[in-house]
């Protein structure tokens, strides 16, 4: 019995830890999707290159900016003949193009209002001719992250809701096993917490152990995705890391405690004749 409800409680608690790698994941994936967006410094042609070197520097150091690259008016048109197979210059006789910056934002500037706050700061200096950004595509982050935010959160809930209902009914039935002992140690004068505490540190401690199995598959699962799929569920650092690892021990335990005290008080107060009944 003690065998069977320490693997229920590992898979149970395993859901509960792959919910924990999804979420992360969600957030990862939409971290490099705003990561993603560029917004273009468009530089004036009277621009020299102590200024250019100035606004590399400092938009290096911007706490906005994640990566940022200079892209030279030469290079520029050499990208513009590879993408649309015209010269612009043979017909103009010069090249319309402008040296620029392509700078990716931080995640967390990567909405519309902190964009234009960081182009009207940059449009005061006067070597900057414009700044560019996709509208359309700020627009639209800004319209459907925060709704699947929600959604995401609201499936994780429910999910978790039934990982702590599944490991209540098991400790419960762990605990109904034993409803004739609990009744005995009653009759015998043995106060509440006598009896719980024997049930109550056995649960616990079997909490912990299936804390354990349920990590040690769920890192084996991690690690399969990527040496299988060539992909990580989420970024490796010690703080994603300790959270799903804490969040298995600790839920595991602080659950299985809850569920000894409720189920093991509902037998205390039960009268002998009703336990055959159940």
């Amino acid at each position: 019995m003690y065998l069977t409800t320490t693997i229920s409680i590992s898979l149970v608690l395993f859901m509960v830890g792959l919910e924990a790698v999804l979420l992360l994941s969600a957030h990862q994936i939409l971290k490099q999707v705003k990561q993603s967006v560029t917004v273009t410094v468009v530089l004036t042609e009277k621009a020299s290159e102590t200024e250019v070197t100035r606004l590399q520097d400092l938009l290096e150091t911007a706490p906005y900016c994640h990566d940022v690259t200079f892209v030279s008016s030469e290079q520029a048109l050499q990208e513009h003949i590879t993408r649309l197979g015209e010269d612009p210059q043979k017909f103009l006789g010069y090249n319309p193009l402008s040296a620029s910056f392509e700078m990716h934002l931080n995640a967390s500037y990567a909405q519309k209002d902190s964009i234009e706050a960081i182009a009207e700061q940059l449009e005061q200096l006067p070597y900057i001719d414009k700044i560019e950004h996709p509208q359309e595509v700020i627009r639209m982050l800004d319209l459907h992250v925060g709704q699947f935010s929600v959604v995401l959160l609201a499936i994780a809930l429910v999910l978790l809701f039934i990982s702590v209902a599944l490991i209540v009914n098991t400790v419960r039935l762990h605990v109904y096993s034993k409803r004739f002992l609990i009744n005995t140690m009653r009759l015998v004068g043995a106060t509440s917490w006598v009896i719980r505490a024997p049930f109550v540190r056995r649960n616990v401690l079997m909490g912990f152990e299936a804390g354990l199995i349920a990590i040690a598959v769920l890192a084996g699962a991690v690690f399969y995705a990527h040496e299988r799929l060539g992909v990580w569920l989420f970024e490796l650092n010690m703080v994603n890391i300790g959270f799903v690892v804490l969040l298995v021990l600790l839920g595991g335990q602080v659950i299985t405690f809850i569920a000894s005290m409720i189920a093991t008080g509902k037998y205390i107060r039960m009268k002998t004749d009703k336990m055959y009944e159940i």
